[in-house]
């Protein structure tokens, strides 16, 4: 800065002495031409002290996390009331939005009772196996007795004091009690699947309507959507009698979060090289005529959607760009200090200048080029 100022002031010194003090050559025209040509260009070096000590960024909007609102409901559901006002702040688990709760608060009740039998169902498989047990006993025991009588009858025919149909009877009877225990431990074996058929120690059959009757109650819960922290509704729509649910596309309500607000300012790329996390910033909010804010660099996004390629089938087709383009910008986040982040509305606008090197003297006049741009909005709105 020092060096520019001697510089232009010898300049002009040497103008004044050779053309007008001692008069060794004449002033005329193309002099005059020729002399500011070489002045503009001395300038140029307080241009390019700015441009990288104290960078400015003539675009920075006020950027705020919003929510969008949907209702988190399994079927078409009727809003039978708007619990919250537009613009009105709100805190974290306020309600919002009281949706119709009849017919969740029925299939809750409806699987409370499927729950209860299936877990009587478990007692029921218990005892079916006992009675499957004391069947397969039973059958045991008439196969003994049938085998002891075909023994028996077959004894008795060969000595001939008895018939040989017996022993074809009671044969057929062993028979008929054999397949008999077969079907009995099928029945039993059955019966210990269904009973011992366990997930985490609960049989499945209850499992599965727990977890059914866990998910209504979770429709049931949603019915009454709160806030999902603090802040407020804009441009309110919605109104008691709409329809929403799992076939309404997109949100009711758009929630603006109060936590994390942050301005974001675009610079040239080239005007970055010096910018890091932490330096100063100061800001002129369009808002706020004649005010300056300050803050802090909170981080650098140094990359853009124009280097940025989507996956297809197609090849890249590179052309010629034209040298007239404009050079691509970069975003910078800036942190206000302003305890009260509401006083910087979402889509507030302004100007904002990083102050790359505190020591510089190019960082007073920009802080003069910037309050003098906050100035001007009062009588001009200049577009940030």
């Amino acid at each position: 800065m020092i060096l520019g100022l001697l510089m232009l002031f010898g300049y002009c010194f040497m103008m004044w002495l050779i053309f007008f003090k001692l008069k060794l050559a004449k002033f005329g025209i193309p002099q005059a031409v020729i002399g500011v040509f070489v002045g503009v260009h001395l300038l140029i070096i307080f241009l390019i002290g700015l441009r990288f000590m104290a960078p400015l960024a003539t675009e920075a909007r006020v950027i705020q996390h919003t929510i969008q609102l949907t209702p988190r409901l399994s079927q078409p559901t009727l809003l039978m009331a708007v619990l919250v006002e537009p613009n009105v702040p709100v805190r974290k688990g306020q309600p919002l939005f009281q949706f119709d709760r009849r017919s969740y608060e029925y299939q809750v009740k409806q699987l409370e009772a499927q729950l209860a039998k299936a877990r009587q169902n478990v007692l029921v498989m218990k005892t079916d196996i006992e009675v499957a047990r004391q069947k397969v006993n039973k059958n045991k025991a008439h196969l003994e007795f049938a085998k002891y009588q075909q023994a028996l009858s077959a004894n008795l025919a060969k000595q001939g004091a008895g018939p040989e149909e017996d022993a074809q009877k009671w044969a057929a009877q062993v028979a008929v009690d054999t397949a008999a225990i077969k079907e009995a431990q099928a029945e039993e074996q059955r019966a210990i699947l269904n009973y011992t058929s366990e997930i985490n120690g609960v049989n499945t059959t209850v499992a599965t309507v727990q977890a059914e009757l866990e998910q209504a109650r979770f429709y049931l819960d949603n019915t009454l959507m709160v806030a999902p922290e603090d802040g407020h509704i804009i441009n309110l729509q919605a109104r008691p009698g709409m329809v929403a649910g799992d076939y309404r596309i997109g949100a009711i309500a758009t929630f603006v979060c109060d936590a994390d607000r942050y301005l974001l300012a675009q610079f040239f790329q080239e005007n970055l090289k010096y910018v890091k996390p932490g330096q100063d910033v100061e800001t002129a909010i369009d808002l706020y005529p004649g005010q300056i804010f300050t803050g802090k660099v909170l981080a650098i996004w140094q990359g853009s959607g124009a280097g940025q390629m989507l996956p297809s089938g197609v090849l890249p087709n590179f052309q010629a760009v034209p040298t007239d383009r404009p050079q691509g910008q970069f975003a910078v986040a800036i942190k206000l200090d302003d305890p009260v982040q509401a006083n910087f509305p979402i889509g507030t606008q302004g100007r904002a200048a990083i102050y790359a090197n505190p020591e510089s003297w190019f960082v007073p006049l920009r802080k003069i080029l910037l309050r003098a741009y906050s100035w001007f909005n009062w009588i001009y709105p200049f577009s940030g």
